[in-house]
């Protein structure tokens, strides 16, 4: 099957979803003038603390904070690494302080996934 999705989950501070808008934003515009076929970041809505893991536990979520879900599909993997090593370079990225986002990095977590089911 076709296709490669880079998938991220990130607690966001309530208070700054308007600043991470601005940032996905301009993140969306990078990946998708170079090649990426979708862009999407979606903030939870229905998301609840489960008793072995969720979203919430997964990233250690605090009261100020809300989960993001986000996802950008690609042609396939090979793009995928050709898109991304071109977004890292691009000045708009590059000049994105870390210190300065509205989420902890640190308890980001993200990865590549090849397409099961795709209707």
């Amino acid at each position: 099957m076709d296709g490669y999705v880079d998938g991220f989950v990130v607690p966001v501070h309530k208070d700054r979803i308007e600043d991470y808008r601005k940032v996905a934003e301009t993140a969306a515009d990078v990946w998708m003038e170079h090649g990426a076929l979708e862009y999407w970041e979606c903030v939870a809505d229905d998301v609840q603390p489960g008793k072995v893991t969720s979203f919430p536990q997964a990233v250690q979520l605090k009261d100020d904070e809300v989960v993001v879900f986000a996802w950008i599909r690609y042609p396939s993997r090979a793009r995928r690494d050709e898109i991304n090593a071109k977004v890292m370079k691009d000045p708009r990225m590059i000049g994105m302080d870390p210190a300065m986002m509205p989420f902890d990095g640190m308890r980001m977590f993200w990865g590549g996934f090849k397409p099961l089911v795709v209707r």
